[in-house]
């Protein structure tokens, strides 16, 4: 459609859309569409912008396999992504096992296949369909939990997954406005019947904002809500980036935080730390709850051990050593130039072959029982037994981070600015 075409709210709306992409636009940007009114109106909207930025647009379905017209509905879009002059392709998830929660379980699996199709295709950024309606809901579940500053910040406008970068460009849209554009210019969109379904959590929110708006809990408030909660968790975040900075040193893949310095930190920025801490050791996409942390960092002020998220706090000699447990280490296996335990990787001595049947492997207790020098290592036996190691069945090759390791080198894939940079990734 050409800009003479456009009355001034759709203009807007394209502006608002375009603005995330300028002044540079990539050659390639992918788009999320399952056929509803918000997605559907993304792709007008990228479309509309796309051939006047010279930009190619790559249109993406996902398919969850869980409605017989799912497949259908996937058809369409390839229908209007054709008629657009733009590629389209279905992506099929079948992972599904009828355990756990079927919306994160959905969400993740649709993220990892959106992730992969465009590092296939070369395609840097992929556009989601998410509105200001959207992250009102957000806010209001987040709310019935006592979420906190981070919680309550929302979704945020991009995220990155898998090197790639997932941005929502109409989070400061309303779906009303979406769907009006939708309808001046005669294009259908599919109506999803779990929209309807009040055994979702999000159904009932969306229900529930209908009768919040006369106590002034409207959509743009609660959105007016996650953009203050995100600007306060910014600020957090930034103290706490500051304080560790100045007291937290790594060591051979553990985290170390004197005690003297742990001791005079606000509890908050102490949590989010340790959350850091947490993530970087184990590479988990979600923390442990707050309560848990809570009980961690009151655990290690009065010097006490505790182990959680697959990590073991260790409060010895003045520091605090955050390690990677050996009982979650223990079952982790990779080949040798593979990543371990998602975050090391171990290599042999340059010109010598890797021996036949060789294994990356948790030292353990037995390992460590054949490396001598650990002790010279200074580090704790903790901390050692479940760091990598190469094993060929029972036999000890290498032990690169205990003191044994005959040439071979130990790295961590995740370093050190990884962990600093992790407070500033908002």
């Amino acid at each position: 459609m050409t800009e003479a075409d456009l009355t001034g709210a759709e203009r807007l709306l394209r502006e608002v859309v375009a603005g995330h992409f300028l002044p540079g636009p990539p050659e390639r940007i992918g788009v999320a569409v399952s056929g509803g009114s918000d997605s559907t109106a993304l792709l007008l909207l990228l479309s509309d912008f796309a051939s006047e930025a010279g930009v190619r647009l790559h249109v993406v379905t996902v398919d969850h396999g869980l409605r017989p017209e799912a497949a259908a509905e996937a058809r369409g879009v390839a229908a209007l992504a054709a008629d657009l002059g733009h590629s389209h392709d279905t992506l099929r998830w079948t992972g599904w096992d009828g355990q756990g929660n079927l919306q994160d379980a959905a969400r993740r699996a649709r993220f990892d296949l959106m992730a992969e199709w465009a590092a296939e295709r070369g395609i840097g950024t992929v556009a989601l369909g998410h509105t200001a309606d959207d992250q009102a809901e957000t806010i209001l579940m987040r709310l019935a939990r006592a979420a906190g500053a981070d919680g309550l910040s929302g979704m945020p406008v991009q995220r990155r997954h898998r090197c790639v970068t997932f941005l929502r460009p109409m989070l400061g849209l309303r779906r009303c406005d979406l769907r009006a554009m939708l309808r001046r210019r005669g294009q259908a969109w599919v109506e999803d019947p779990s929209n309807t379904d009040t055994s979702y959590e999000r159904v009932r929110a969306r229900q529930a904002l209908a009768h919040l708006q006369p106590l002034g809990l409207t959509v743009p408030t609660l959105a007016a809500v996650a953009s203050n909660s995100a600007a306060i968790r910014d600020t957090l975040d930034w103290y706490a980036f500051t304080e560790a900075r100045a007291c937290v040193r790594i060591e051979g893949g553990d985290v170390v935080i004197p005690l003297r310095d742990l001791r005079r930190l606000r509890p908050e920025i102490l949590r989010r730390i340790l959350v850091a801490a947490l993530h970087w050791l184990t590479g988990a996409e979600y923390p442990p709850r707050r309560r848990a942390m809570e009980l961690l960092a009151e655990s290690v002020r009065h010097g006490s051990d505790m182990t959680l998220h697959g990590c073991h706090a260790m409060v010895k000699a003045g520091d605090l050593r955050l390690m990677r447990e050996a009982k979650a280490a223990a079952d982790a296996s990779a080949a040798p130039g593979e990543l371990w335990d998602g975050r090391w990787r171990l290599t042999p001595p340059p010109g010598r072959g890797v021996p036949k049947n060789a294994e990356i492997r948790a030292l353990g207790s037995a390992g460590l029982a054949e490396c001598p020098a650990w002790r010279e290592t200074r580090r704790p036996r903790a901390s050692l037994v479940a760091s990598p190691a190469v094993w060929c069945g029972e036999a000890l090759i290498a032990a690169p981070l205990a003191g044994r390791g005959d040439g071979w080198s130990a790295r961590l894939v995740r370093g050190e600015e990884d962990f600093f940079g992790a407070f500033l990734s908002h």
